[in-house]
């Protein structure tokens, strides 16, 4: 036995989060399973745990330095993944499935670094996920327009009592249409800004006048493809929900990520062509195991170019797109066929 542990061996199913924190409504419990993770490796040299995994796929609330070193740890391999906890735990839903990861800290693995639950899908990941230096989908991927709250309270000094961090959020957030009476069904002038978002689970347009917007904002002035947030279960294949080409001067609230920031609406409409194939979203879905669709989740995803010094031919139809794709990553008959059986086909 090391000297400096307690035990040989540690086997359990430790506590997952404390239900004792959160916020008022009991919306979120903050996780727990990483605090006894690392304290089980300080009193036995071979531990094997059953835990949830959103870890492994840097997601969920435990924190991000936790998640590399967990990710990057050399002792530490997964024993065994299972996306639907209710397999292994009846009527559980946890979000991102559970893992059985085992840690020898006398043995070395090498680390996890990018978890895969599939063996085609861990092949092609290595062949088409961008190398250090490279840039990925993420580089493009912007969050919501936000206030010019100069401007916003030089007239309207109520909001100030109204929009968070007391009064210094900027962000369009998921509620703005309902907190700031600000926004309305039609234009007043033809200098409105137009803002996609979300009320009663229905998507709306509202607009607000320009004076009010952050024209700073990274693509208000450029065309986009609108994507939401939040979107599925995070199950591989997944097709995404009803992406739309948002035209220069067109904002959105926290409900919809903008991905790109273009000058021509053709490579907006290229873009909006890539998020739709196989292999786009196959590589999305490395990294995506919840409805969470942030800028980090598309990490994996390679970075093309849109417009015409492309080699896609973004012209082509969508399955065509995909073909050319595979080619251009090198991709097996077997890759290829992994990802034409697991990724539903979207139009």
């Amino acid at each position: 036995m090391n000297k400096n542990k307690l035990f040989d061996f540690a086997i359990g199913n430790p506590p997952y989060q404390d239900d004792n924190q959160g916020d008022g409504n009991k919306t979120f419990a903050a996780p727990v399973y990483n605090v006894f993770m690392d304290g089980t490796y300080t009193v036995a040299d071979k531990v094997e745990l059953i835990t949830p995994a959103r870890f492994l796929f840097r997601a969920g609330s435990t924190p991000k330095d936790w998640d590399e070193k967990m990710l990057n740890d050399p002792h530490l391999k997964v024993l065994s993944y299972e996306v639907n906890a209710s397999k292994v735990f009846p009527n559980t839903d946890i979000k991102g499935g559970v893992a059985v990861t085992y840690r020898d800290s006398t043995q070395f693995f090498g680390p996890i670094g990018v978890f895969t639950a599939y063996p085609e899908l861990k092949s092609i990941m290595h062949k088409a996920t961008p190398k250090a230096g490279e840039q990925s989908l993420s580089d493009i991927i912007y969050t919501q327009t936000r206030f010019n709250l100069t401007a916003l309270y030089a007239k309207h000094p109520e909001y100030r009592n109204i929009l968070g961090s007391n009064g210094n959020d900027r962000r369009f957030r998921n509620n703005i249409f309902d907190k700031v009476a600000l926004f309305s069904t039609t234009r007043a002038t033809s200098t409105d800004i137009a803002v996609y978002g979300v009320i009663k689970n229905k998507r709306v347009w509202r607009y607000i006048p320009r004076d009010y917007v952050d024209m700073n904002h990274e693509n208000i002035n450029k065309w986009k493809v609108l994507v939401p947030r939040a979107n599925g279960s995070g199950a591989l294949g997944e097709v995404l929900s009803t992406p739309l080409i948002g035209e220069p001067l067109i904002g959105y609230t926290q409900t919809f990520i903008g991905v790109g920031s273009f000058d021509t609406e053709s490579e907006a409409q290229a873009v909006f062509k890539y998020l739709k194939t196989k292999f786009a979203r196959c590589m999305l879905g490395i990294l995506k195991i919840t409805q969470d669709n942030d800028r980090e989740v598309w990490r994996c995803v390679p970075l093309q170019k849109f417009d015409s010094t492309s080699d896609i031919d973004w012209s082509q139809s969508i399955k065509n797109i995909d073909q050319q794709l595979y080619r251009k990553y090198g991709l097996s008959d077997d890759e290829i066929e992994f990802i034409e059986t697991h990724v539903k086909e979207m139009n």
